[in-house]
Parts: C-alpha cells; structure tokens; sequence
C-alpha cells in the first residue's frame, strides 16, 4: 500500500495499515480516527485501562469482554470495537497508542495533510492550537493535523515532530543545555 510508507515496519503499523483499510473501505475513517483518540485519551487517564492493555496476568477471554465493554462505555464505532476484540484476542492491546499514533498518520496523508505530534508543557487552548497549525502550514506548505499531548515535564513551551523535524523548545530543553554549557 503506497500511503503506508515505513508504517508497515512496525507491529503496530501493520495492525493500524489493517484498520485503515477497513476504514476506508467502509467510508468510515474520521470516525474511527475520532475513536482512536477517544481511546488515546481513556488510555491517558485511566490506570485500569493501562492495566488491561498491558498485563499478560489478564486471561485472553476476560480482556476480550473488558475491552469490548469499555468500547461500549466509551461510545467507540463498530469498527473500532470489532478492532479492539481482535488486538485483545491477539494479545495486542499493549500496541494500541502506537496503532492510534500510525492511524492518525495514514488518516492525515490521505486528507494530505501532514501529522505532526505536539507535546505542551500544559493543554493548549483552541485558540494556541489554531495558531500552531498556522505556523505549521507556514513551514511545511501545506496543512498540518496535530497530535496532542501534555508532558509536565517540559516545564513550558512545545516539543514538534513533524516527519522527520523535530522542533524542541521546551524549557527543560534549554535548561539542560545552559547547565551543559556551564559545565564547559
């Protein structure tokens, strides 16, 4: 498949290439994208979540119906809880993120756009994202998606990767390489 690229290397990649396929077949893909992220972030706000994807102490069975019910809870589109049963099913819950990180991808080449991942310091207002997406399509010439994540971490400001760029300018970032240059 030509809108894969290097995505098909990973395990993840070929799972997120398979439900892409369906996606698309099903005319369904800005659905099943919003049900990623839907996911993505129960995944990033739930410790039991994160148990259940990642524990091999879960019998294959019990995981299957646990996964379904929280797509259920959740509100996920057919396709994406049929998807899930199956990543449960193969013991491939653990793979999720990086299903949904290649998903986005795929989705954004196909709109052509491009995917960037952003990680903030803090969760950026809509009115920052505009912005961001602006500047984005400023540098690359042509409209950019975003990923968005919040890493504390950072202490202020964005780290961008946009294909193979990555643009740091997080405080933590600075901080370090002050330290560094103060060591000499």
């Amino acid at each position: 498949m030509e809108t894969a690229g290097g995505i098909q290397a990973s395990l993840g990649g070929r799972y997120a290439v398979a439900l892409f396929d369906l996606a698309r077949e099903s005319k369904s893909i800005e659905v099943v994208e919003a049900s990623l992220a839907t996911i993505r972030d129960a995944l990033s706000q739930s410790v039991d979540l994160r148990r259940l994807t990642t524990s091999p102490l879960i019998a294959r069975g019990a995981a299957v119906k646990a996964v379904l019910a929280v797509a259920d809870q959740l509100g996920v589109d057919p396709t994406t809880k049929n998807f899930l049963g199956v990543l449960a099913e193969n013991r491939r819950l653990g793979q999720l993120s990086a299903i949904a990180r290649a998903f986005r991808t795929l989705a954004a080449r196909h709109r052509g756009e491009m995917s960037a991942e952003v990680t903030s310091a803090h969760p950026l207002t809509d009115d920052q994202v505009g912005e961001l997406k602006q500047q984005l399509r400023q540098r690359v010439g042509r409209d950019v998606s975003v990923d968005l994540s919040v890493d504390p971490a950072l202490l202020g400001g964005l780290v961008v990767r946009l294909g193979s760029q990555m643009i740091d300018s997080s405080i933590r970032t600075r901080l370090n390489a002050l330290a560094h240059a103060m060591k000499g």
